[in-house]
């Protein structure tokens, strides 16, 4: 811009009585500030009269088009020394975790195939709160959203292993009978998984089976579904229980509902029952678990039979102690609305040893043989994360001895 060049007080006032509005054009913000420095310099604003001001803070308006309150700040930013451009100062949060609690976050979601947000958070807690893990003091505090948040970061996903959804499973199931544990352990709902065909013959079948108060979990693997195979792989799963098991409900597939089965359960005291026509949520439970752990673990593809011995091993010494010592479990509560409509509330995560341990005299249901000291002595000896990464090193051992291939469409 060019200077009007004005330097007396009767110039400036005719200026500002004839000269109309948005005349004068700066070409950018500091322009403007360098000018209206050399103006109030030029007039040596400091040692004017109060009448005297007005008339140059007026010729400052007029020229910039700056209103007069603006104009007052930046005069008196002048008579500070201070009148410059300042940089823009954006305000921000300071970072609640930092890499490292990023880290120990993507530690944890590998090691447990990445767990829902609360049942990861009840695991960071755990980590700190029961195993004394002083890394995880902070990172235990993070609420489930800001764990959300946190995945979605560049860092953690540039270290994070990537999983799919579960994919869900389908089946058309006949359902008669809903057990009714009234809150005691010992009703356990049982099911299979297939481990996919090759062009030959069937792959492996996984046996799992939930407890319904306690979601205490046994997995077993067979390589046929046969009376031959059922019998010792069920009396196997019923044994690592460490509760009086008092019913056992299945779907109505022949695998269970059979004279073998009924024999053994009958021997054990044990009352069978099945699901009940149109009422689908009778073995959600224990198929909810067919997704989430079985499939998530075990995969897509297929198994040949002859490995179901070593599976077999695998889930008795490493995954089932994993499943019901160190991954935590969600419990619903049920609200009621006004309208009478219930909803279930997830607003509870523990392991199912950690559930057993809660119900009202739980000694009472213990097997003969077994205590809580020596269940403790289980649970306590690793931290969560150990014993995952302990876990995970042994199923690579275990997939290793797989000759892999996808299942058949």
């Amino acid at each position: 811009m060019k200077d009007t060049n004005l330097r007396e007080f009767k110039a400036v006032e005719k200026f500002v009585a004839g000269v109309p509005e948005d005349t004068f054009k700066f070409l950018n913000k500091k322009e403007t500030y360098k000018w209206i420095e050399q103006v109030l310099l030029s007039f040596s604003y400091r040692k004017l009269r109060k009448k005297e001001r007005g008339k140059v803070r007026a010729y400052i308006q007029k020229v910039t088009g700056y209103s007069n309150s603006q104009t007052s700040r930046l005069v008196s930013k002048y008579l500070k020394g201070k009148l410059a451009v300042e940089r823009y100062k954006r305000n921000s949060f300071g970072s609640l975790y930092s890499p490292k609690d990023i880290s120990l976050l993507v530690k944890t979601d590998n090691v447990h195939s990445r767990l829902n947000g609360n049942a990861t958070k009840e695991i960071l807690q755990r980590e700190y709160k029961v195993f004394k893990k002083q890394d995880y003091k902070n990172i235990s505090k993070i609420s489930v959203s800001h764990l959300y948040r946190l995945r979605s970061t560049r860092l953690y996903q540039s270290k994070s292993l990537t999983y799919e959804k579960t994919q869900a499973v389908k089946r058309s199931i006949g359902e008669r009978r809903k057990p009714d544990p009234k809150g005691c352990p010992g009703y356990i709902r049982i099911d299979t998984v297939h481990q996919g065909d090759s062009e030959v013959e069937k792959g492996v079948y996984h046996i799992n089976s939930v407890d319904e108060v306690t979601q205490w979990e046994v997995v077993g693997a067979v390589e046929k579904i046969s009376e031959a195979y059922l019998g010792p792989i069920l009396n196997l799963i019923i044994e690592q229980y460490p509760f009086t098991i008092y019913e056992f409900h299945a779907d109505n597939g022949s695998e269970y509902i059979n004279k073998t089965v009924v024999q053994l359960l009958n021997k054990l005291l044990i009352r069978l029952t099945k699901s009940r026509s149109r009422q689908t949520n009778d073995n959600a439970l224990v198929e909810s678990k067919n997704g989430s752990i079985i499939r998530k673990h075990m995969g897509y593809f297929y198994i040949n039979q002859k490995y179901a011995p070593e599976i077999n091993d695998f889930y008795i010494k490493y995954f089932n102690p994993y499943l019901n010592f160190h991954r935590p479990s969600g419990f619903a509560s049920i609200e009621i609305n006004s309208k009478g409509k219930q909803k279930k509330v997830y607003d509870l995560y523990q392991t199912p040893y950690d559930a057993f341990k809660g119900i009202l005299d739980a000694h009472t249901f213990i097997k003969p043989g077994i205590s809580f000291g020596k269940l403790d002595g289980i649970a306590y000896e690793y931290s969560d994360n150990e014993y995952a990464k302990i876990m995970e090193k042994e199923k690579q051992k275990l997939f290793n001895k797989f000759n892999l291939k996808p299942i058949d469409s």
